[in-house]
């Protein structure tokens, strides 16, 4: 019972009446809208307000230019390029130790297009994914084939996996709303052909959704069996905020709850005191074992800390969490030694007795692209932070190991990825006039 109590007039009771009215039907418009989360979080998606730890280390603008600038090059264009321009409109990006073009490396080569303004180079990565890779029929259409061999011009793999369709999806909805559609490529329509397509699909001939329906979590494979598992470094819940916000599709509600799934996800993922992950996991973050590897933290878990200081930087919807998890990971790997710890893992931070190789060669190292995941994590530190792991990233260089090994594909890429975030060069793109 109200402890004050008054009377209204029946003008008055109209007049209250009409406003309430007025605000159940503004709230129910943004509920079915899916309006965007409220700005509390202070996130870059927010404020418009990048962090640039590159600067806050003492490296000035134009050293910083200058050291993105020769990345992209090396990686795209240097003469251990992985990126092959292919006649005047298309080209792919191969990832050269295994000797394939994969969805991971052409839609990362996407996002790296589109982030720094390559529209020729994205251009030419999408007509080449969609002529060679996207299924245009049957169970699989709108589907990406997740690897190819450009020697034999034939598909290693009519499957797909679900990492590339997240990267591929967010690059082309960053694409339409920095281009806009009517240059030759309607982006949005790409981007919106995936996600229909997806949605179409029940179960009919194994093809399931990219996303477990009722887990609300990205499959590792959209096919069989394989949509009833994950891989924690699929999960990156800045992408899904994005499609809330820009796929328009009407299911920006669940994206949002993907989002906040993949949140609550990492931290059972991640809960080990070392913050390491296992590569496959089962929905409840448990250890998925596979027939070509024990769980452990090995390369596909690279991405984990780079991916979760994304969220951090552009949504900012779980900082405490992040900071305590990035607190965590770099401590661990500070103890091995910033300058030598290796790149695979059991959880508790042991050494594993099988050794995923990395193409043909079997062999623990300091890989270059855990320096840059691990120096992307020091985004999550309160200010002001410790900048070890940024110093050494700044330092470090795409070129062979002393043993002759050099990857210039999947190091390369994570090192390019890694410096466009601690730069401030990696952005939620909004949509611009055109």
């Amino acid at each position: 019972m109200l402890k004050h109590s008054f009377r209204l007039s029946s003008p008055g009771r109209q007049v209250c009446l009409l406003v309430l009215c007025l605000v159940y039907l503004s709230a129910g418009r943004a509920k079915a809208q899916g309006k965007p989360r409220p700005a509390a979080s202070k996130g870059a998606f927010y404020t418009n307000k990048y962090p640039s730890l590159l600067r806050e280390a003492g490296y000035t603008q134009a050293e910083i230019d200058r050291k993105v600038a020769k990345a992209y090059h090396d990686v795209f264009e240097g003469p251990n390029k992985v990126y092959f321009a292919v006649g005047d409109s298309m080209g792919y990006v191969s990832d050269v130790k295994n000797e394939d073009a994969r969805t991971e490396g052409l839609s990362y080569g996407m996002m790296v297009a589109v982030q720094l303004n390559k529209k020729e180079v994205f251009d030419r990565l999408w007509r080449w994914s969609k002529k060679y890779l996207q299924h245009q029929s049957g169970p699989l259409e709108g589907y990406f084939a997740w690897s190819f061999n450009p020697a034999t011009m034939k598909r290693n793999s009519e499957g797909p996996a679900s990492d590339g369709e997240l990267y591929f999806v967010t690059s082309l909805l960053f694409a339409a709303n920095r281009w806009g559609n009517a240059t030759g490529i309607n982006y949005y329509q790409e981007a919106r052909r995936i996600l229909d397509a997806s949605w179409k699909k029940d179960g009919t001939g194994g093809v399931y959704n990219l996303f477990n329906t009722k887990a609300r979590q990205i499959s590792f494979v959209p096919v069989g069996e394989m949509y009833t598992w994950t891989d924690p470094s699929y999960h990156v819940p800045a992408f899904l905020e994005v499609w809330a916000e820009y796929a328009r599709d009407g299911h920006e509600r669940f994206y949002r709850a993907c989002a906040d799934t993949s949140r609550a996800f990492l931290h059972r993922a991640c809960a080990a005191a070392t913050g390491l992950n296992y590569d496959y996991t089962e929905f409840s973050g448990q250890p998925h074992p596979t027939k070509w590897a024990p769980p452990a933290f090995r390369y596909d878990s690279w991405r984990v800390p780079m991916n979760i200081a994304m969220d951090y930087v552009w949504f900012g919807q779980d900082r405490r969490w992040q900071q305590q998890y990035a607190q965590r990971f770099q401590g661990f790997l500070r103890s091995k030694g910033v300058s030598t710890f290796e790149d695979q893992f059991n959880v508790d931070g042991s050494r594993p007795d099988f050794i995923l190789p990395a193409g043909k060669v079997k062999k623990l190292r300091h890989s270059l692209g855990l320096v840059a995941t691990s120096a992307a994590a020091s985004l999550m530190q309160p200010a002001p932070p410790q900048l070890d792991f940024v110093h050494a990233l700044w330092n470090a260089r795409l070129a062979p190991y002393e043993d002759g090994y050099f990857d210039p594909y999947y190091d390369g890429l994570l090192y390019l990825f890694s410096l466009m975030h601690l730069s401030g060069k990696y952005q939620v793109i909004k949509p611009q006039t055109h």
